[in-house]
């Protein structure tokens, strides 16, 4: 299947955009009065991977603190609002293969409009990383970036977040997080729950493995982080997360 094809079943579900989403669980917060869109920029030639069949999809999700903590990994994270209090943004959705290489800026895509920006910024506040996902993730199965940031908001909007900051600090280990994600979500399993850390073993992301059809499913080579591994967190702005 060549990566830009959306398989039926899809079609129907990504049609209506972003109708529903006034109504769905999206974080609170104002976007500030000033935000604009992030400018194009041409993708480095030696990430682009096309011609890659997609197998399954993967929702990351950012612990944010951690995140502004060490500024960003490139420049995709320079400009997160690390001012304001927030827990789990969504980091994006990413079409995959069964393993590497991983698709990546399959297909060239344009600069998001601002308004695109503003629907997606409570959930994922930083424009730049906004066009990032779409230039390098969305262009690799879709063409519309409403349609493609639709189902990444749906997916996200879905997961109750757990309160991973009330777990005591001896007790956070990787396992935790995936129960905590479990607990709040009975949908889920473990084993569809992957937890990234960094080489000190603070906790980066949490990502939730799909099939093709947008159901959860088992990740593909395991779930990351091991369960008895402990973990340290960074403290967002509030405590509250």
């Amino acid at each position: 299947m060549h990566p830009r094809r959306i398989l039926p079943v899809l079609a129907i579900a990504l049609a209506t955009g972003y109708a529903g989403l006034a109504q769905a669980a999206a974080p609170a917060c104002a976007p500030p009065a000033d935000l604009k869109a992030f400018p194009f920029a041409p993708p480095p030639p030696e990430e682009i991977t096309s011609g890659v069949r997609i197998a399954t999809y993967l929702l990351s999700l950012n612990w944010t603190p951690e995140w502004c903590r060490t500024n960003g990994e490139g420049i995709t994270a320079q400009h997160m609002e690390c001012g304001h209090p927030f827990g789990f943004t969504l980091h994006g959705l990413w079409p995959n293969g069964i393993g590497k290489p991983y698709p990546r800026y399959c297909t060239p895509v344009g600069q998001l409009k601002l308004a695109t920006v503003r629907r997606m910024y409570c959930r994922t506040p930083s424009p730049e990383l906004l066009q990032h996902e779409w230039q390098a993730h969305g262009g690799c199965g879709w063409s519309d970036p409403d349609r493609f940031f639709a189902v990444g908001a749906r997916l996200y909007d879905r997961i109750v977040m757990p309160k991973i900051e009330r777990i005591a600090p001896d007790m956070l280990t990787a396992g935790a997080v995936r129960a905590a994600f479990v607990a709040r979500n009975p949908w889920l399993s473990a084993s569809m729950v992957y937890v990234q850390t960094d080489r000190s073993q603070r906790l980066t992301e949490v990502r939730i493995c799909y099939d093709l059809r947008f159901r959860p499913m088992a990740c593909l080579g395991g779930n990351g982080t091991p369960d008895p591994v402990k973990l340290t967190l960074t403290p967002s702005l509030t405590r509250a997360f």
